[in-house]
């Protein structure tokens, strides 16, 4: 229970004070773990060999872990002791206010916060003491105006004193489990997907997320970004991670700091979950020797689950691969568990890249084969590289959307749209005309880096939308694969004339291409890969629909030349 002369002589700036000084840890944390994992592990993997090198690399690794997690537990202090600091100012002026109209009114505050006044000479009454939330008190002689004062007053210093308690005990009870001794091990993620839960339930309320934009433009979300205080940006980043990292129009670094929190907390609980759910099998064989409809349902959870798990591993395991072979460090533009789950992520930086490429997956993308699609892009991302080493390229893989499925047309239920569908794609547009909006807003100039997208199989299909339903924002389009782009012509595609590429194989290689028009659109479709469309047809050697990025393929360097503007070096059709 908080005194009143502690709440009196309380000095808040203890706090802050304090909170500044683990932001200063928190921050050189920061730079620390840049330096490792943008700069450290990618020379010493370009220039270094051997048992020795690769023992170093992995103690490297480790280090920018440890960086990351004093990182993020320091900035959960900080966030805390701010968020206490301002919390107590308010039931620290109500107290502080109250004794002042005691004094003023010649009264006496005890310790225990009853309120003593003098008798007017009225009630010929002698010195009488008014204690918090008494009720009325029986008196002789008149009522005395000042009994009605003093208890207005103890009423005062109680909920001043009671709320300074409750807000002490809130916050001590976060600060007491939150853990700096840089021992990294997954019972110390764990933790602190804990301790953020507990700051943010401490704190929650008074960093609200209401301040946070929601709906706005990547240019109102830059603009709002950039109005706040460093100490502010912290803050929300520390509380509201989620939401932070969502807003297209942020810096990369500032998006993948906030989701890798989130990607941390939501893979413990996930893995928990998981573990849970296997418990609860129902039995599996019905009377007629067919799954009962108990176990299906089950298993459909359990499928969920373990992709969300597959999914957020293949990660971590991206993470883990900065520096070898040069691979540049990755960031997490977006991530979250909701449906099938959705993330999106970048080798290189494209706040700064000379060259982007954005890779829209087809059918079937889930976070739960999100490892497969990264994979394309890394291996984009070297192939690019290679043929411009001396300019920055990013590569990046865009799962921003519900993908539709091919094999059942009936799912947990419901009646929903498969692959031949169109709406999917209408409903991604938007998601991903942001998405590319909130690079280009960010690099600060709409021809600061040369950008390229490329969608595979449905993926094409939704940059077709997105071309149609607004600024789709780029230089140059690949379709891999198309089953048709809802447009006529290439010349309808939000991309100079002359920019529109595309890559299909043979009939008896890849079907979608060459039938994917009957589903989407009807046999009068034009496809990228008819010589009508007008599209640049390239050189393909992919041996079916998912070989288009196949490594050290004339598939993959046609695509790669594309994004770093080596137009002369890609085989044509």
């Amino acid at each position: 229970m908080v005194t009143i002369d502690e709440l009196t002589k309380l000095d808040r700036s203890k706090f802050t004070k304090a909170a500044d000084a683990w932001s200063k840890v928190s921050n050189r944390a920061s730079a620390a773990m840049g330096r490792v994992e943008g700069e450290m592990l990618a020379t010493l993997d370009d220039t270094q060999k051997g048992d020795a090198a690769t023992a170093a690399l992995k103690n490297l690794r480790r280090l920018g872990k440890n960086y990351r997690y004093i990182h993020t537990e320091c900035g959960l202090i900080r966030t805390a002791l701010t968020g206490l600091a301002e919390e107590l100012e308010g039931p620290q002026n109500k107290l502080k206010q109250a004794l002042k109209d005691a004094e003023d009114l010649k009264f006496t505050v005890n310790p225990d916060g009853s309120v003593k006044y003098p008798t007017t000479e009225a009630t010929k009454v002698p010195f009488v003491q008014q204690p918090a939330r008494s009720g009325n008190v029986p008196l002789i002689g008149k009522p005395d105006p000042n009994q009605a004062k003093a208890q207005e007053i103890a009423d005062r210093i109680a909920a001043a004193v009671q709320g300074a308690t409750e807000i002490d005990g809130r916050y001590a009870k976060a600060l007491s489990k939150l853990n700096t001794n840089g021992k990294l091990d997954q019972t110390d993620w764990a933790d602190m997907a804990r301790d953020m839960k507990d700051v943010r339930a401490a704190a929650g309320k008074h960093f609200s997320e209401d301040k946070i934009p929601k709906g706005k433009s990547p240019k109102e979300n830059a603009e709002w970004w950039s109005r706040l205080s460093q100490a502010e940006k912290d803050e929300h980043i520390a509380l509201h991670p989620d939401s932070i990292g969502a807003l297209d129009g942020l810096p990369s670094a500032v998006r993948d700091d906030a989701n890798r929190a989130v990607l941390r907390e939501q893979y413990e609980e996930t893995k928990a979950e998981l573990s849970a759910w296997e418990k609860k099998e129902p039995w599996r064989v019905g009377p007629q020797g067919l799954p009962t409809p108990e176990w299906l349902e089950w298993k459909k959870q359990l499928d969920l689950l373990s992709g969300g798990v597959k999914g957020m591993e293949a990660i971590q395991e991206r993470f883990d691969e900065t520096g070898k072979r040069g691979l540049p460090e990755a960031y997490l533009l977006s991530f979250d568990t909701k449906g099938r789950g959705h993330a999106v992520i970048a080798n290189g930086n494209p706040d700064t890249a000379t060259h982007t490429a954005v890779y829209v997956p087809g059918t079937e993308a889930r976070l739960g084969s999100f490892g497969g699609d990264v994979k394309r892009m890394t291996d984009m991302w070297r192939t690019a590289h290679s043929m411009a080493p001396s300019e920055q390229v990013s590569t990046i893989t865009w799962l921003g959307y519900i993908a539709p499925k091919n094999a059942h047309p009936f799912t947990d239920g419901e009646l929903v749209p498969s692959a031949t569908d169109t709406r999917f794609a209408y409903n991604a547009a938007p998601g991903l005309d942001r998405f590319l909006g909130g690079i280009r807003e960010v690099q600060g100039d709409a021809n600061h880096s040369h950008t390229t997208v490329i969608g595979h199989s449905y993926g094409s299909t939704v940059i077709g939308a997105a071309s149609i339903k607004g600024d789709l924002g780029a230089d140059d389009i690949i379709a891999d694969g198309s089953p048709g782009m809802l447009v006529k012509r290439a010349d309808d595609l939000d991309v100079p004339k002359g920019h529109v590429w595309s890559e299909a194989a043979s009939v008896t290689k890849d079907q979608v291409a060459t039938f994917g028009r009957y589903f989407l659109g009807g046999p009068l479709m034009i496809t990228p890969s008819d010589r009508g469309f007008g599209a640049n047809i390239m050189a393909t050697d992919a041996g079916g629909h998912g070989n288009y990025f196949d490594n050290n393929s004339t598939s993959l360097n046609n695509q790669a030349a594309i994004v770093v503007q080596k137009y002369g070096k890609v085989q044509r059709d």
